[in-house]
């Protein structure tokens, strides 16, 4: 029996001095993990932002994030990057007609916007939509 596929989105920034060597690769190469890059930014001044989806055994994965710090990437899950005010969301249902990945869904029974961090990418496409500012994306350079 196989294992099932431990999946993560994380959100990775780079120092300017390594952002342009194959840590990521090395992922693939060193522990067996599959990526998705789900975003990616060099600024120039040559600092490095990228978010992705890693997929592989829950084993390697954790291998793979000490392999990133062991390199002086700095490492945060992307459910740390997001967050609904929850008093201020109105279940209106806007953000779940353009969350690519569904992580904003509607509960029909209950009549209300349920919020999946885990699945969440931290695209900002709710941002922008979101009638009532409820939600927040902390990007690199603060807020969306």
């Amino acid at each position: 029996m196989t294992e099932k596929a431990y999946r993560k989105n994380i959100h990775l920034i780079f120092p300017p001095d390594i952002s342009g060597n194959p840590l990521v690769c090395n992922l693939t190469r060193l522990y067996d993990l599959t990526f998705n890059i789900l975003k990616a930014q060099i600024t120039p001044r040559k600092e490095g932002y990228m978010t992705l989806e890693l997929i592989g055994t829950e084993e390697n994965y954790h291998k793979g994030i000490t392999y990133l710090k062991e390199n002086q990437i700095k490492v945060s899950a992307v459910a740390q990057r997001i967050s609904r005010d929850e008093e201020s969301c109105m279940h209106c249902g806007m953000c779940t007609a353009i969350c690519p990945t569904s992580s904003l869904h509607n509960d029909r029974e209950a009549r209300v916007v349920l919020f999946d961090k885990e699945r969440c990418t931290a695209c900002g496409m709710c941002v922008r939509v979101c009638p009532v500012n409820a939600m927040n994306v902390e990007v690199e350079n603060g807020p969306w």
